[in-house]
């Protein structure tokens, strides 16, 4: 975690570009639906993928065709894509003024136990950007199988002030 002056704050932006972050272009929707819609202060994303350049970063089950390692890697290219779609949705991370919810669902063999060390490839990423203070609950499910066989999908869920 990036340490920070606690009487200075920083934008979610700005801790993008000191932890060298740069995020994708938002990806395109894989069918009939929107990728973000506000209600309220709520913005609710679609569920994320760790797809790049609209192509699988990676395909397979962890816990079989991928390690643990792999698998948090992949919920980071998922939430990175999520931060992606919610900047374009609002103009500005800094808008966001807490994750109200993080679901991250994981493609396993069966077997797998680590779900939670998996879901922490999303969640760490977030706490670097947006600190602990705007960290949200979350909900870790272990799945038979998510779209275009990606071992992982998030969910975001962000409460947005204006600016």
């Amino acid at each position: 975690m990036v340490e920070r002056d606690v009487a200075a704050p920083i934008g979610a932006e700005q801790l993008l570009r000191e932890l060298g972050i740069e995020l994708p272009s938002p990806p395109t929707p894989l069918g009939a639906y929107v990728e973000a819609v506000r209600s309220g202060d709520l913005v609710f994303l679609s569920g994320m993928l760790p797809v790049v350049d609209g192509k699988p970063k990676f395909v397979g089950r962890v816990g079989g065709e991928l390690n643990l390692e792999e698998g948090r890697r992949a919920a980071a290219i998922a939430c990175l894509n999520g931060l992606s779609v919610a900047r374009a949705f609002l103009g500005s991370l800094d808008r966001v003024s807490a994750v109200a919810k993080l679901g991250v669902y994981i493609a396993t063999d069966g077997d797998f136990r680590e779900h939670a060390k998996v879901a922490d490839g999303a969640s760490e990423l977030l706490q670097n950007i947006f600190g602990t203070e705007k960290l949200s609950p979350r909900i870790v499910l272990g799945v038979a199988s998510l779209p275009l066989g990606v071992p992982i999908e998030v969910e975001l869920v962000v409460e947005v002030r204006n600016l």
